[in-house]
């Protein structure tokens, strides 16, 4: 991956929420389950997974909505409700990170797709790897290693 000037900002449809990152993502990746077709409106929805300590909320109000809790909260603008970015249990040390509020090109590439066994059969994905479900957890060190060696 080219080399990105940090930090970053980026915001929801209507402007009012802006939010940085600060860290370069650690993994991006595209989910094809049912929720986040929904949450998207579209067939999958796009993540960037930033260090927590890299990431914030620099002006605006965001709300919780669609999933909240117990294992996952979602963050939408409190005005346009522009999906922005979420929290999951278990993973704080991470943020997922809506890739397309920002202006690299590069974030919303997906190393690795998930929930294929929900993916629309018209999908065709890049991503180097693929899973029926989630990775199991054990699998994260290999992958968020081969992310970084793409640099």
């Amino acid at each position: 991956m080219t080399h990105i000037k940090l930090p970053q900002t980026g915001s929801c449809r209507c402007g009012k929420v802006v939010i940085e990152v600060a860290k370069a993502p650690v993994m991006t990746s595209a989910c094809h389950c049912r929720g986040c077709q929904k949450m998207s409106a579209s067939a999958f929805s796009l993540t960037a997974m930033v260090p927590a300590e890299g990431f914030r909320v620099v002006s605006g109000e965001v709300v919780k909505g669609g999933l909240q809790g117990p294992e996952l909260d979602h963050y939408v603008c409190s005005r346009c409700k522009t999906w922005m970015f979420t929290r999951i249990t278990g993973f704080e040390a991470l943020v997922n990170v809506r890739p397309t509020l920002f202006e690299v090109v590069e974030w919303t590439v997906p190393f690795i797709e998930t929930m294929t066994c929900a993916r629309l059969p018209w999908v065709c994905f890049p991503a180097q790897h693929s899973f029926e479900r989630m990775p199991d957890p054990e699998e994260f060190p290999a992958l968020l290693a081969g992310f970084a060696a793409r640099a």
